[in-house]
């Protein structure tokens, strides 16, 4: 009779894990619409954890129907397609926000079975991939935060009236000008509103980068570098793009090209409080071994570069325009009395577009002959195009003759040139 019992009992637990294994593998096989709300993640991992509760409950109050051995098994095969699973689903996922909440049910699901006696470190490996992932979801976001802010800006000076409004602007962003501070009001800050927008979202960034890594057991120096290593990409991909594209516009003028170099140079200057901000954050000085360091000025430095190389062409493009408008009568006989009408109207152009760059900062450090340095490069690049094209006029295949009269009214309007720019030195 006993080995009767025995041989049925070695029949029921064979027939029983074999059961559990075909159960195992439906339980570990999840919707096909998973990665579509935090609903269907939940209920894969509910049906999960319940799976290996009961097994774990089996295994501690019968005695032989499973063993420690089987339950190993059994959770590696489980851990294997789980982390297959989660890969193949959190790859179709553009929500940061469900991103989030995921990696929040991973952690629960992870305490809870590791709670259980369950090995969960690969889960945790994996939650670091998903940081990529959640990084890059972040970045599609803010590539259209920052486009909102770069469209809606009027790209001129910030007005203030009273205090209470500069000192709300100065709380946005680190700016201390104590020239500017003694001016009455009302008065305005050299930067438009884009600067402190930028500015904060940029910080709002950090923030979202921070709430991913909370939970995840990882040391302070892991959590700075990952926030920098983001922040990076965010400065040097993200906002560098999004910059790139506004100067690029063909709509931009002279006016916000010139803004867009003042906004860029307090932008500059400010990656020193966003390094004092995630210092502050995680704890970990700049200067620690290994610390990853925020380079994203080379942004700022890039955008201004591009502003000014813009600001150059689309000059040229307007003398073009003006230059179109020239109508020599090479045969004349004799030169009008006054430089001809599409140069002085050129030449009033080009001084009311110099006038514009008296607007660039002073006292931005490195930058403090900006201004000076902007506009002398703009006037040289335009007196050399102007000059250029004035000489082309003369060597046009179509000019075949050339009359004393027509070189001298051609004088007069380069010695106009010449004299506007003597008497108004930049």
């Amino acid at each position: 009779i006993f080995s009767v019992c025995q041989g049925a009992r070695e029949t029921f637990e064979n027939y029983y894990r074999k059961q559990r294994r075909k159960q195992a593998r439906l339980v570990l096989q999840p919707p096909s619409n998973m990665h579509e709300t935090l609903d269907g993640y939940r209920k894969y991992f509910n049906q999960i954890v319940g799976f290996f509760v009961v097994e774990d409950h089996i295994l501690h109050t019968t005695q032989g129907l499973v063993n420690r051995a089987y339950i190993d098994e059994l959770w590696e095969m489980a851990l294997s397609k789980t982390i297959a699973a989660l890969r193949t689903h959190s790859s179709y996922c553009s929500d940061p926000s469900l991103v989030l909440d995921l990696k929040n049910l991973i952690v629960l699901f992870a305490d809870t079975l590791q709670g259980y006696g369950f090995p969960v470190n690969q889960l945790f490996d994996m939650l670091l991939e998903i940081q990529d992932q959640y990084s890059e979801t972040l970045l599609k976001k803010w590539s259209g935060v920052f486009r909102n802010i770069l469209d809606s800006d009027n790209y001129s000076p910030i007005p203030v009236t009273n205090e209470e409004v500069y000192k709300k602007i100065v709380g946005q962003f680190p700016f201390q000008d104590a020239e500017l501070e003694k001016q009455s009001f009302p008065k305005k800050f050299p930067f438009s509103e884009f600067v402190p927008k930028v500015y904060n979202q940029i910080k709002e960034f950090i923030y979202a980068c921070l709430k991913f890594s909370e939970d995840l057991h990882l040391s302070s120096t892991e959590v700075d570098d990952m926030i920098r290593k983001s922040t990076n990409l965010l400065l040097t991909r993200t906002l560098s793009n999004c910059l790139q594209n506004v100067i690029k516009r063909k709509n931009v003028g002279l006016t916000e090209l010139v803004q867009i170099i003042i906004n860029t140079t307090h932008l500059e200057k400010s990656c020193k409080f966003l390094e004092e901000f995630i210092t502050n954050i995680t704890n970990v000085l700049p200067e620690t071994v290994h610390t990853t360091k925020l380079y994203g000025t080379t942004t700022f430095k890039d955008a201004r570069h591009a502003a000014e190389e813009e600001i150059y062409t689309n000059l040229n493009q307007k003398i073009d325009q003006f230059l179109q408008l020239a109508d020599y009568d090479w045969m004349a006989m004799e030169p009008g009395s006054k430089a001809s009408d599409y140069l002085v109207d050129l030449i009033g152009f080009l001084r009311s577009t110099f006038a514009v760059f008296t607007h660039l900062p002073g006292d931005v450090g490195v930058h403090s002959t900006m201004s000076g340095k902007v506009a002398q490069t703009a006037c040289m690049s335009a007196c050399k195009h102007l000059s250029t094209s004035l000489m082309q006029l003369l060597l046009e295949a179509e000019v075949r003759q050339l009359t004393l009269g027509a070189l001298q009214q051609f004088n007069l309007d380069v010695e106009e040139c010449e004299r506007k720019m003597q008497s108004h030195p930049l």
